[in-house]
């Protein structure tokens, strides 16, 4: 056997390891801090949903509209999962105001008025002619007065005037872009990418998660 077909051989072999190890590696789960972040579920739910996105995302608001109540009566409810939101905020410049005032609602009332304001948001998403409306300080305080009290509108005001979000949102940012997000939404299931199409690579993608799979 020639010199030239050990060469072949071998660098054939390099690549089939190069593959086993990139596929290894995507398969894996990484680390990421729920610590502090907004999710929707028990405490004890053996699996987490991360959706990655950002609140002038057209598709974020379908995805919030249609698919986040059925992953909620499947996976949540249900005690299989639970499911964060995560700020990456990319789209426009009122991305990054609309996202910091939502974690200072979330930092100043609470995780269950933070997903009362977060739901509201994207069913506003629009103005009834389907243009988007710009998220401005004003129009989310509006939002908010629909959720809280006029106290608790005015105390979110002032601490979002303060900057009190904006250490949230950069650690959001850190994460997604950590990962290689970019787009939005992306959705994480257990540390890994859900690259499926449905609800029952969803929902099976959990279920292996569950299972350390």
């Amino acid at each position: 056997m020639s010199k030239k077909i050990f060469w072949v051989i071998g660098i054939v072999a390099v690549c089939l390891i190069a593959i086993v190890m990139l596929t290894d590696a995507k398969e894996k789960a990484v680390d990421i801090n729920y610590e502090g972040q907004p999710f929707i579920g028990e405490e004890s739910a053996p699996v987490e949903i991360i959706e990655f996105g950002d609140y002038k995302c057209p598709h974020c608001g379908e995805f919030n509209n249609s698919l986040f109540p059925i992953i909620n009566q499947e996976l949540v409810e249900t005690g299989k999962a639970k499911f964060y939101f995560i700020n990456y905020s990319f789209i426009a410049p009122d991305s990054t105001t609309s996202a910091q005032f939502a974690e200072t609602v979330y930092r100043e009332l609470g995780n269950e008025k933070f997903w009362e304001f977060h739901h509201l948001l994207f069913a506003n998403q629009t103005t009834e002619n389907g243009q988007a409306n710009l998220m401005s300080e004003d129009f989310l305080k509006a939002v908010l007065a629909e959720v809280a009290s006029p106290e608790e509108t005015e105390k979110v005001t002032l601490a979002f005037k303060e900057g009190k979000g904006k250490e949230a949102l950069d650690k959001d940012m850190s994460t997604a872009n950590r990962l290689g997000v970019t787009a939005t939404p992306t959705i994480y299931v257990g540390g890994k990418e859900f690259t499926g199409g449905t609800m029952d690579d969803l929902a099976e993608m959990v279920e292996e998660a569950a299972n350390g799979k």
